[in-house]
């Protein structure tokens, strides 16, 4: 990957909970967008390392399965110019804090919800709106 897409490459994770219910996934808010936990690669990480990165910053969760290998979505270009690379992951923590961001002083994000699919399809832009579509594919292709 070249320097000019790298430094334009925000990785993140749809995370999804198994729930008697069924899985949810988790959600987070700032401003008035809904989205998925990520956050920009930086010097020497790969897209996966960033995102397991962004995960933590944002979420504080830590323990994330990648049952779907490398498999990952690009979206964009959004905001700038910005691709996002999804990846998919499952975790048990169902605890989410939204700690403060030394940088700025304040938490990234304004509120998190675990969401179903249709609930997240009510809140999400059509970019977001294409991961839940790969996201509930791979969801599907998955051995229990």
């Amino acid at each position: 990957m070249n320097k000019k897409a790298r430094e334009k490459l925000s990785c993140g994770i749809v995370i999804v909970r198994k729930t008697a219910e069924g899985p949810l996934l988790l959600m987070l808010r700032a401003f008035n967008h809904w989205d998925f936990p990520k956050g920009m690669l930086k010097e020497g990480e790969t897209p996966r390392q960033a995102a397991l990165r962004e995960v933590a910053e944002e979420s504080t969760i830590t323990e994330i399965e990648f049952a779907w290998g490398d498999a990952s979505l690009d979206t964009g270009p959004y905001g700038r110019s910005k691709t996002a690379r999804y990846f998919i992951g499952v975790t048990s923590q169902e605890a989410v804090t939204l700690p403060v961001n030394p940088e700025i002083g304040r938490p990234e994000h304004h509120e998190w919800r675990w969401l179903s699919l249709n609930e997240a399809r009510s809140l999400v832009t059509p970019r977001v709106e294409l991961v839940l579509d790969w996201a509930e594919k791979q969801m599907n292709n998955l051995p229990e």
